[in-house]
């Protein structure tokens, strides 16, 4: 074992009911340094984190730390932190009504005559703190503090606690910019003081900013390790995806634009007050039509008004030529429309339902309580889907729970087309998944789109709308102020119009 080597996992293999979760994986962590994880949902980074961390049993291989001769078996999570592995997740796993101080001394707090000593306590906080230049007081609540400086508060606990190993999980999905640079000095800083970060991301961007070398897997199995310098980023999506990736850049052209317009849903004065202000939009046949605009310009609320999910308060609504009421979303449903909403878990997935169950829901509820879907005819509809949209599942009855993001994301895509709707709307359908799912979806996306179904498609990537609309409408401060048509649809061309750039008013 190297000098400088902090772990080594060598061979490590992981199976559950009818999945090969890791298979004969390795991988190595260097002290000082920041170590990507990479690699496409149900790659197996969160189940290799999970055995490292004693979450999962060991089932074959070996795990050693520091130099040391003999394994190490971690049988649970505290094991791990005894042993120098501590692990931050995206959601921060400590006591929102305890003070800061409380929360970085959990369980080994310092003591006086049998009773906390709080002076010492709240003092080494604010020492721990200073130190790891992280701008919080020790007797500040935990639930007063931004998500970030939780996160920094947890790794501050883990340095604290001596921590050899830090692992990141997913640690700025929901941070901003700022919060994400603050937390790039701090793993810097660690990096200085020789503790190994293993940093789970979905971010490329992220990794070529911060880490020293990648490892990624694929489908359970060990592709390679790799020097960031060394590895291109599109080398490194094609090793994700396991192909050649050189349609990254177009996957628009192979798809043809509109002969003919031929409206699905003609949307005249629709408002609702409070969220979106009255709003004129054609959707037609075959088409993709972007919805752009920063995070609160009114993109998610423009499509709830058209599908009853808020209902509209003004203006009218024409679905294939015929004047409609929508007072709720069944109403939208029967209608032919479909609405994939921007939170799955919120109001997606129903987590403890199989991946079947939640495949047929939709279609169910659109036929009504006296007409049940036979057995037969719900395996034969979930199969399909299964297949079709390449859902990495043990089977069909799997509670969905277990599945990836980007397969639950799939799960949720193949409800909405066995409802057969004309009209898709797709919020912020590739959110949190990795790249080879999202391009996946994306050419489905056009693929719906040749065969004659309309869809809305809202993202906050611009990147993706460019790739994937053959129209947008651009949206600032709950109000629609214009349209890009083919040329327009541009990184610079969308920045312009949402920045106010001689655009239309409408």
């Amino acid at each position: 074992m190297e000098n400088n080597v902090v772990l080594t996992m060598r061979d490590i293999s992981k199976t559950f009911p009818g999945v090969k979760a890791l298979q004969h994986v390795d991988f190595t962590l260097r002290k000082g340094e920041i170590h990507a994880l990479m690699g496409e949902n149900g790659a197996g980074k969160s189940t290799l984190i999970k055995v490292l961390t004693g979450v999962y049993e060991l089932e074959g291989g070996e795990i050693r730390l520091d130099g040391k001769s003999d394994p190490v078996v971690n049988k649970s999570p505290q094991d791990a932190q005894n042993n120098g592995i501590s692990t931050v997740y995206q959601e921060v796993n400590l006591c929102p009504n305890l003070t800061v101080a409380e929360n970085l001394f959990i369980g080994r707090e310092p003591r006086k005559a049998g009773f906390i000593d709080w002076k010492t306590m709240n003092r080494k906080s604010t020492e721990l703190l200073k130190s790891l230049g992280i701008d919080a007081y020790a007797t500040d609540k935990l639930e007063e503090c931004s998500i970030a400086k939780q996160q920094m508060i947890a790794i501050a606990r883990a340095v604290d606690m001596q921590c050899k190993v830090l692992i990141l999980d997913e640690p700025t999905s929901s941070l901003d910019d700022d919060e994400v640079a603050k937390l790039f000095k701090l793993m810097n800083r660690l990096k200085e003081e020789g503790v190994g970060i293993i940093f789970v991301t979905h971010f490329l961007e992220q990794v070529y900013e911060v880490c020293d070398r990648i490892t990624v897997l694929r489908n359970g199995e060990l592709v390679g390790e790799y020097e960031v310098k060394d590895l291109p980023r599109v080398m490194l999506v094609a090793k994700m995806m396991g192909k050649d990736f050189d349609d990254l850049a177009d996957i628009k052209s192979s798809h043809d634009p509109l002969k003919e317009y031929i409206p699905i849903v003609e949307a005249e004065g629709i408002g609702h007050k409070g969220t979106i202000r009255p709003f004129n939009i054609v959707i037609n046949k075959g088409e993709v039509i972007g919805l752009t605009g920063l995070l609160g310009s009114g993109r998610s609320e423009l499509v709830r008004a058209i599908y009853g999910a808020d209902k509209a308060d003004s203006g009218t609504l024409k679905v294939n030529g015929k004047e409609v009421k929508i007072h709720a979303p069944i109403d939208a449903m029967k209608l032919g429309m479909a609405y994939l909403p921007e939170d799955r878990k919120k109001d997606g997935i129903i987590a403890d339902l199989s991946v079947k169950e939640n495949i047929i829901i939709a279609l169910q509820a659109k036929r009504g309580m006296f007409h049940p879907l036979g057995r037969k005819e719900m395996d034969e509809m979930a199969d399909k889907y299964i297949e079709m949209l390449q859902i990495k599942t043990a089977s069909r009855e799997t509670p969905i729970k277990s599945l990836s993001g980007g397969n639950q994301q799939k799960v949720i895509i193949g409800r909405w087309l066995l409802t057969d709707p004309e009209y898709l709307i797709l919020d912020e359908p590739t959110r949190g998944i990795d790249i080879g799912t999202k391009t996946e979806i994306q050419k489905l996306v056009l693929d719906l789109a040749d065969k004659g179904m309309a869809v809305t498609f809202i993202s906050s990537e611009v990147e993706e709308m460019v790739r994937t609309c053959s129209r947008m409408a651009v949206l600032r401060d709950g109000k629609k102020v214009g349209e890009l048509y083919g040329e327009e649809i541009s990184q610079e061309g969308i920045m312009k119009a949402i920045a106010g750039g001689g655009e239309s008013e409408q």
